[in-house]
């Protein structure tokens, strides 16, 4: 697979499209009645190429522009960054958005001319009227031919991007959760020894956490971050608390106060399972598709 997040160079020449002419030889007298032979046409030379991802491709001027447009931008908001890493983010975002708008097409969606003007329309209206949109464009270093080609695409990778956050279920199988947490094994030894011979855990908690006393409150499968930690979380069943759990932030104990099979999600958790889909579509299309990267 390729690796997208390596260092790539950028090229800072402007690109010319240069022209093959096949070259015409003056005809002699013929001997005998002449056939008809079709000459060559002048033929272009391919466009170069930044990154093509399964056949279609992002022209090494657009990726040039779209590099010079993020460093613009990082700079308005004062957050510069050297064109090393500007190439490699702008290149991860343009092979997401293809994969993205790719996926869209396999499932019938289609941004045809109407859909683009109007959407095209409604940019205009937001920002003043078609000549203000003109006027951005040329400042932003767009073409209308460009700019159009990169809102097709972009409103066919969003349209996609909603579909696959939208089949997250807006229901899950959660735990309601509390915890100790250690520097040290050896504190973690202690506490559970504590809890062996009887202590509760909400109790041996409160001196820990006298705040929130360990809650770490309902979550649904793929939401936390460490998923030991989650795997012993759902492993337990009411009143019970897990062993000792090492992770790098430390050493937990957890108890599982109660467990819902079917439990609406949180507006945070929600986005976080739809983002976590996300990442994982596009990893599955990374890993089955065919990318090349211009050197």
């Amino acid at each position: 697979m390729l690796l997208l997040y390596r260092q790539h160079r950028i090229c800072l020449l402007s690109l010319l499209l240069i022209l093959l002419a096949a070259c015409q030889q003056q005809p002699t007298a013929p001997t005998s009645p002449p056939t008809a032979t079709a000459l060559p046409s002048p033929t272009a030379s391919p466009i170069p190429m930044a990154v093509i991802v399964n056949g279609e491709g992002i022209s090494l001027q657009e990726f040039q522009a779209e590099v010079q447009r993020y460093l613009q931008i990082q700079a308005e908001n004062g957050q510069p960054v050297d064109e090393v890493q500007a190439a490699s983010i702008v290149l991860n975002d343009l092979v997401e958005q293809l994969l993205l708008a790719q996926g869209a097409a396999s499932e019938g969606y289609v941004v045809d001319d109407a859909a683009l003007q109007a959407r095209l329309d409604a940019l205009g209206a937001q920002i003043g009227g078609a000549q203000a949109l003109a006027a951005w464009q040329a400042a932003h270093g767009y073409t209308d031919a460009e700019f159009r080609s990169a809102l097709r695409r972009q409103i066919a990778a969003a349209w996609m991007r909603d579909r696959i956050r939208a089949s997250v279920p807006t229901v899950a199988e959660q735990v309601h959760v509390r915890q100790m947490r250690f520097a040290t094994q050896a504190q973690a030894q202690q506490a559970l020894q504590k809890l062996e011979s009887g202590w509760a855990f909400d109790l041996l908690a409160r001196q820990i956490d006298p705040l929130a006393g360990g809650e770490l409150g309902w979550f649904p499968r793929g939401y936390l971050f460490y998923p030991e930690l989650e795997a012993a979380a759902f492993a337990l069943q009411p009143g019970q608390y897990s062993g000792i759990i090492q992770t790098p932030i430390g050493y937990h104990i957890l108890y599982l106060v109660e467990r819902d099979p079917a439990r609406p999600l949180t507006e945070e958790a929600l986005l976080a399972l739809q983002e976590k889909a996300l990442q994982e579509w596009l990893t599955q299309r990374l890993n089955a598709s065919t990318i090349i990267v211009s050197p």
